[in-house]
């Protein structure tokens, strides 16, 4: 009787196990993961390559900034940066640097993203 059991309740604690470990794997992955943060003190480079690397821009309240977009990846969803709160809709075009000119006049976070709203990045004003 015992040995009928057993292999039962193995493949569940096995079959438990796994799912406790996905899940935290994906609370992880989506929740928990931190933007790096870049201080852009004057000019900044953005690579547009599978998303925006640095993702998370920190610009100085009332100082004029150039934030530099330079896509090096042939996707069509990363042809463009759209910064909602500042009105900016750039195209970018492949293997030229965009410059994008900004003076914040109110701190806060401003999201920004491809032109697909695929890919995601946030300007964090000080």
């Amino acid at each position: 009787m015992v040995a009928v059991l057993l292999p039962g309740m193995i493949s569940k604690i096995i079959i438990t196990s796994a799912g406790v470990l996905l899940i935290t794997f994906v609370y992880w992955f989506f929740l928990m993961k931190r933007d790096k943060q870049a201080i852009a003190l004057g000019t900044i480079t953005v690579v547009v390559s599978g998303g925006f690397s640095p993702s998370a821009i920190v610009l100085p309240k009332d100082k004029k900034t150039i934030i530099q977009f330079v896509r090096t990846d042939e996707s069509a969803c990363l042809e463009e940066v759209v910064i909602p709160d500042f009105k900016i809709r750039n195209y970018l075009p492949l293997h030229q640097p965009v410059a994008i000119e900004l003076t914040p006049k109110q701190s806060g976070e401003f999201p920004f993203s491809c032109g697909m709203q695929m890919y995601h990045g946030k300007i964090i004003v000080k």
